[in-house]
Protein backbone atom coordinates (compact mmCIF):
# COMPACT_ATOMS: atom_id res chain seq x y z
CA UNK A 1 0.00 0.00 0.00
CA UNK A 2 3.07 2.06 1.36
CA UNK A 3 3.94 2.92 -3.03
CA UNK A 4 0.73 3.89 -4.36
CA UNK A 5 0.13 6.11 -1.02
CA UNK A 6 3.59 7.89 -1.91
CA UNK A 7 1.79 7.61 -5.85
CA UNK A 8 -0.66 9.60 -5.33
CA UNK A 9 1.02 11.91 -2.92
CA UNK A 10 3.18 12.77 -5.13
CA UNK A 11 1.14 13.56 -8.21
CA UNK A 12 -1.66 15.55 -5.95
CA UNK A 13 1.38 17.38 -4.35
CA UNK A 14 3.39 18.24 -7.00
CA UNK A 15 3.67 21.58 -7.65
CA UNK A 16 3.76 22.54 -4.04
CA UNK A 17 7.14 20.34 -3.44
CA UNK A 18 8.25 21.66 -6.35
CA UNK A 19 8.95 24.98 -4.34
CA UNK A 20 7.92 24.10 -0.79
CA UNK A 21 10.71 21.40 0.90
CA UNK A 22 7.77 20.97 3.91
CA UNK A 23 5.72 19.46 0.89
CA UNK A 24 8.40 17.11 -0.76
CA UNK A 25 8.03 13.02 -1.07
CA UNK A 26 10.80 12.28 1.27
CA UNK A 27 9.40 14.37 4.02
CA UNK A 28 6.18 12.76 3.34
CA UNK A 29 7.60 9.34 3.37
CA UNK A 30 9.00 9.83 6.50
CA UNK A 31 5.65 11.21 8.39
CA UNK A 32 3.48 8.23 6.27
CA UNK A 33 6.01 5.81 7.59
CA UNK A 34 5.59 7.38 11.27
CA UNK A 35 1.54 7.57 11.40
CA UNK A 36 0.99 3.96 9.73
CA UNK A 37 2.89 2.45 12.49
CA UNK A 38 0.92 4.09 15.52
CA UNK A 39 -1.25 1.45 16.75
CA UNK A 40 -4.75 2.20 15.55
CA UNK A 41 -3.75 3.33 11.77
CA UNK A 42 -6.35 3.17 9.33
CA UNK A 43 -6.24 3.94 5.70
CA UNK A 44 -9.07 3.79 3.19
CA UNK A 45 -8.36 4.25 -0.56
CA UNK A 46 -10.95 5.00 -3.22
CA UNK A 47 -11.14 3.75 -6.57
CA UNK A 48 -12.89 4.12 -9.39
CA UNK A 49 -12.21 0.59 -11.60
CA UNK A 50 -8.38 -0.16 -11.45
CA UNK A 51 -7.35 3.46 -10.65
CA UNK A 52 -7.06 4.71 -7.35
CA UNK A 53 -9.22 7.74 -6.96
CA UNK A 54 -7.53 9.41 -3.58
CA UNK A 55 -6.95 8.02 -0.50
CA UNK A 56 -7.74 9.16 3.66
CA UNK A 57 -5.41 7.76 6.94
CA UNK A 58 -5.08 8.25 10.49
CA UNK A 59 -4.94 7.13 14.35
CA UNK A 60 -5.94 7.61 17.20
CA UNK A 61 -3.90 10.23 19.29
CA UNK A 62 -2.48 8.23 22.54
CA UNK A 63 -2.63 9.46 26.26
CA UNK A 64 -0.45 12.78 26.09
CA UNK A 65 0.24 12.58 23.04
CA UNK A 66 1.86 16.09 21.47
CA UNK A 67 -0.52 16.51 18.54
CA UNK A 68 -1.66 19.80 20.58
CA UNK A 69 2.00 20.92 21.65
CA UNK A 70 1.89 24.11 18.73
CA UNK A 71 -1.48 25.39 19.95
CA UNK A 72 -1.33 28.93 19.77
CA UNK A 73 -4.73 29.67 20.87
CA UNK A 74 -5.72 30.01 24.27
CA UNK A 75 -7.58 26.68 25.08
CA UNK A 76 -9.21 24.77 27.98
CA UNK A 77 -6.64 22.61 29.00
CA UNK A 78 -9.41 19.68 29.67
CA UNK A 79 -10.51 20.35 25.66
CA UNK A 80 -7.09 18.91 24.59
CA UNK A 81 -6.79 16.56 27.41
CA UNK A 82 -5.98 12.78 25.19
CA UNK A 83 -6.70 9.58 27.10
CA UNK A 84 -5.88 7.38 24.12
CA UNK A 85 -9.20 6.62 23.52
CA UNK A 86 -10.65 10.25 22.85
CA UNK A 87 -9.65 11.82 19.11
CA UNK A 88 -8.97 10.25 15.85
CA UNK A 89 -6.31 12.68 13.88
CA UNK A 90 -7.51 12.42 10.74
CA UNK A 91 -3.51 12.49 8.57
CA UNK A 92 -4.30 12.68 5.77
CA UNK A 93 -7.23 13.31 2.84
CA UNK A 94 -6.26 13.78 -1.07
CA UNK A 95 -7.92 13.28 -3.97
CA UNK A 96 -6.49 13.12 -7.21
CA UNK A 97 -7.61 15.87 -9.85
CA UNK A 98 -9.90 14.13 -12.23
CA UNK A 99 -11.97 12.72 -9.32
CA UNK A 100 -12.10 16.37 -7.29
CA UNK A 101 -15.60 18.20 -7.28
CA UNK A 102 -17.13 14.39 -7.26
CA UNK A 103 -17.92 13.66 -4.33
CA UNK A 104 -14.87 11.28 -4.00
CA UNK A 105 -13.10 13.34 -0.90
CA UNK A 106 -16.86 13.20 1.05
CA UNK A 107 -16.85 9.65 0.53
CA UNK A 108 -13.41 8.77 1.40
CA UNK A 109 -14.06 10.87 4.88
CA UNK A 110 -16.99 9.49 5.64
CA UNK A 111 -15.66 5.93 4.87
CA UNK A 112 -12.58 6.42 7.18
CA UNK A 113 -14.29 7.78 10.31
CA UNK A 114 -17.81 5.49 9.93
CA UNK A 115 -17.06 2.93 12.51
CA UNK A 116 -14.86 4.98 14.80
CA UNK A 117 -15.61 4.38 18.28
CA UNK A 118 -13.38 7.95 19.35
CA UNK A 119 -15.63 10.78 20.31
CA UNK A 120 -14.40 12.99 17.89
CA UNK A 121 -11.94 13.39 15.66
CA UNK A 122 -9.49 16.30 14.57
CA UNK A 123 -7.30 17.44 11.67
CA UNK A 124 -4.91 20.54 10.61
CA UNK A 125 -5.58 22.77 8.00
CA UNK A 126 -2.98 25.08 6.23
CA UNK A 127 -4.07 28.56 6.79
CA UNK A 128 -3.11 29.01 3.12
CA UNK A 129 -6.26 27.01 1.99
CA UNK A 130 -9.63 28.77 3.50
CA UNK A 131 -11.42 26.74 0.30
CA UNK A 132 -10.46 23.76 2.45
CA UNK A 133 -10.85 25.27 5.25
CA UNK A 134 -14.29 25.76 4.47
CA UNK A 135 -15.27 22.66 3.06
CA UNK A 136 -14.61 20.64 6.36
CA UNK A 137 -16.93 23.41 8.01
CA UNK A 138 -19.79 22.34 5.53
CA UNK A 139 -19.47 18.91 6.89
CA UNK A 140 -19.45 19.75 10.04
CA UNK A 141 -16.10 20.44 11.09
CA UNK A 142 -15.15 23.40 13.90
CA UNK A 143 -11.94 25.40 14.19
CA UNK A 144 -10.23 25.44 17.59
CA UNK A 145 -7.87 27.12 17.14
CA UNK A 146 -4.30 27.67 15.37
CA UNK A 147 -1.38 25.57 15.46
CA UNK A 148 1.95 25.16 14.27
CA UNK A 149 3.49 21.42 14.13
CA UNK A 150 6.78 21.36 15.97
CA UNK A 151 8.54 20.20 12.65
CA UNK A 152 11.03 22.44 11.00
CA UNK A 153 9.54 24.66 8.13
CA UNK A 154 5.78 23.11 8.79
CA UNK A 155 3.67 25.97 8.19
CA UNK A 156 0.53 27.17 10.70
CA UNK A 157 -2.71 25.65 10.30
CA UNK A 158 -6.17 25.50 11.84
CA UNK A 159 -6.75 22.44 14.15
CA UNK A 160 -10.03 21.48 13.66
CA UNK A 161 -12.58 19.40 15.66
CA UNK A 162 -15.82 16.98 14.43
CA UNK A 163 -17.84 15.52 17.19
CA UNK A 164 -18.17 11.77 16.04
CA UNK A 165 -21.34 10.59 19.00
Amino acid sequence: MRPLLLEVYAEVYADAAASDPFAGVDRFARGLDGWSARPGWTCVVGYDGDQAAGYAYGAPLAAGAPWWGGLLSDVDPAVIKETGSRTYALSELMVRTPWRKTGAAKQLHDALLADRTEERATLLVDQDHPKVRSLYESWGWHTLGDLRPRLPGAPLFHAMLLPLR
